[in-house]
């Protein structure tokens, strides 16, 4: 069975990146584990609320197939967590698929993991300057897939953005 690990921002998350991504990956039979910085309940940006399983920290990445980053107001917060970084470069380094949707592609650009990289980010300035100074190059598509790395620009994506992951999986 294809084990997932679902990262979230601390408060402030895309409700709609975050149900939309799950409830696909769960449909076609990936093991979910929901994780974040914080082990209290989260509230999204539009209210829901959700508990991680799993605080980031104690979480071993060998146990994992793929790392999925949800956006949304809140996720700049994950730039303050040395251990998402940390966990981000493991990802990388086991050569497993790593996605991100709405703002969290600043997040790989601060593990320095998009150099060289084609992808996209929710279009605000300072997410933009984020994936220039790491070394990505940007695009408009609403989802982007370069090699293991897998980037969508919002909400409106998650559908397209989890059958990319899907397809990683041949699923």
């Amino acid at each position: 069975m294809t084990r997932l690990l679902l990262l979230v921002p601390p408060r402030n998350f895309n409700d709609t990146e975050y149900s939309v991504t799950r409830e696909r990956l769960e449909q076609a039979g990936i093991q979910v584990t929901l994780t974040s910085v914080v082990e209290e309940e989260i509230t999204g940006m539009g209210g829901m609320k959700i508990t991680p399983e799993k605080e980031l920290r104690l979480t071993n990445p060998n146990n994992y197939d793929a790392l999925v980053i949800i956006g949304g107001s809140g996720t700049p917060k994950l730039l303050d967590y040395p251990e998402v970084t940390n966990i981000i470069k493991k990802f990388e380094n086991q050569g497993k698929p790593i996605a991100a949707i709405c703002l969290a592609p600043i997040i790989l650009a601060k593990a320095g993991i998009l150099k060289g990289v084609i992808c996209t980010v929710f279009p605000t300035n300072f997410a933009l300057k984020w994936l220039k100074d790491g070394g990505a190059t940007y695009s408009e598509l609403n989802v982007v897939e370069d090699d293991n790395i897998i980037t969508a620009d919002g909400p409106g994506a998650a559908k397209e953005f989890a059958g990319k992951i899907l397809k990683k999986f041949n699923l």
